[in-house]
């Protein structure tokens, strides 16, 4: 399937998961509406977690931003929301961008802070996987900080790859390829 193909803002995109401590996560497409929840959700997020997810020193983000969040295209750009089953709230982001060619992705994912060791962040990045290989794309990456210990060790224990950055030696990047069996 090309990744220039029908935008793929679909029920088949929304998915009940469970995460390895039991959790229930109700995975849908982000849209507009969800502004509100996006801002709350980066607004209660340690800052740790703001400068690993942002790759900078932002102290918060403002509406633009959480705009450009959710206001997706759905075809080279996805952005993937889990709400804990339990409460409704946001409990995780994830954003699929594929490059220009189609045949790689970025992905990030961030996970509300009270959240964390409870395999949200396993659970969303399995399913960005899921999404990106239905979709054609044949590798995805990620960047990080090279302290990120817990997210580069979760991405190894999943099959990903990491080098260090050449551009910048404070960021490893991370590397699976996903169109094989």
């Amino acid at each position: 399937m090309e990744i220039s193909g029908k935008p793929l803002m679909l029920p088949e995109w929304s998915a009940e998961l469970t995460t390895r401590s039991g959790l229930k996560l109700n995975v849908r497409p982000a849209s507009l509406q969800d502004q509100a929840d996006v801002g709350e959700f980066y607004r209660r997020v340690t800052p740790d977690d703001l400068r690993y997810r942002f790759l900078s020193s932002i102290k918060s983000i403002g509406p633009g931003l959480v705009q450009q969040l959710v206001d997706v295209d759905h075809t080279e750009t996805e952005s993937l929301l889990a709400f804990d089953a339990s409460d409704g709230k946001l409990a995780a982001t994830a954003m699929i961008a594929a490059d220009d060619s189609g045949g790689g992705a970025e992905v990030a994912v961030s996970v509300r802070s009270d959240l964390k060791d409870r395999g949200v962040g396993w659970a969303m990045l399995q399913h960005a996987c899921d999404y990106a290989k239905a979709r054609g794309i044949k590798e995805l990456h990620t960047v990080v900080f090279s302290d990120n210990r817990s997210t580069i060790a979760l991405e190894e224990e999943m099959g990903f790859t990491g080098r260090p950055c050449t551009d910048d030696t404070n960021l490893t990047i991370l590397t699976k390829r996903i169109d094989c069996a």
